[in-house]
């Protein structure tokens, strides 16, 4: 784990830590970011927000959404410029929405695609995690007008790759947003990302 992330785990005071979302109309990023936030005030932290962007909100347009987690009460609610970390729900994006963007050195890019970190070609100073959340909502039968939803598989993969949350903290969030039986499908699908996320650390001071 990097030093830079370190320092929220030791509770150290006053520091917030920023996550941007990237995604597309319809795969709910921004309803990740609310469950994030969520999840993490009832694991660890005391100060969460969680905002969307404003912009096109047709179905495919790029979306962007934040959350901010503080070990001491907060209220900061303006979009994320230079993230902590950026979680990516679509791989395209990368490149056509520059995703990457602002992350700050010793920080996490996480990845909804099927390949390897290191085959993602991306020069950084910042450790890279990839997980096919695709394939994971899929296998857990969580699919939404034919498409497999990934917004909330892709909490299990950043739980894996920052620390900053846990499964038992997911399971809990996502049990009072939906009823028991999407409940434990999202879970399943949270569970699978976190089991299958791969791990790229690469950052500075390290």
């Amino acid at each position: 784990m990097s030093k830079h992330l370190l320092s929220y785990f030791t509770g150290s005071g006053g520091i917030i830590c920023e996550i941007r979302w990237h995604g597309r109309g319809g795969q709910g990023a921004i309803s990740s970011a609310q469950m994030l936030a969520e999840a993490a005030y009832g694991d660890r932290f005391q100060g969460v927000t969680a905002s969307p962007s404003f912009g096109a909100e047709r179905r495919g347009a790029p979306v962007t959404a934040s959350t901010r987690l503080s070990p001491e009460p907060m209220m900061v609610v303006s979009q994320v410029e230079f993230p902590d970390v950026v979680v990516v729900l679509d791989a395209s994006l990368l490149t056509t929405a520059h995703a990457t963007t602002g992350i700050k050195s010793g920080g996490w890019l996480v990845v909804n695609t099927s390949k390897r970190p290191e085959n993602l070609a991306i020069d950084g100073d910042f450790s890279i995690a990839t997980t096919d959340a695709t394939a994971a909502a899929q296998k857990a039968g969580l699919i939404v007008s034919g498409s497999a939803m990934v917004n909330t598989a892709m909490l299990g993969a950043f739980a894996r790759a920052t620390e900053m949350i846990t499964l038992d903290s997911i399971h809990s969030t996502l049990f009072r947003r939906f009823s028991p039986k999407a409940a434990e499908t999202n879970f399943k699908a949270a569970n699978l990302t976190y089991d299958g996320t791969q791990l790229l650390r690469r950052s500075s001071g390290n």
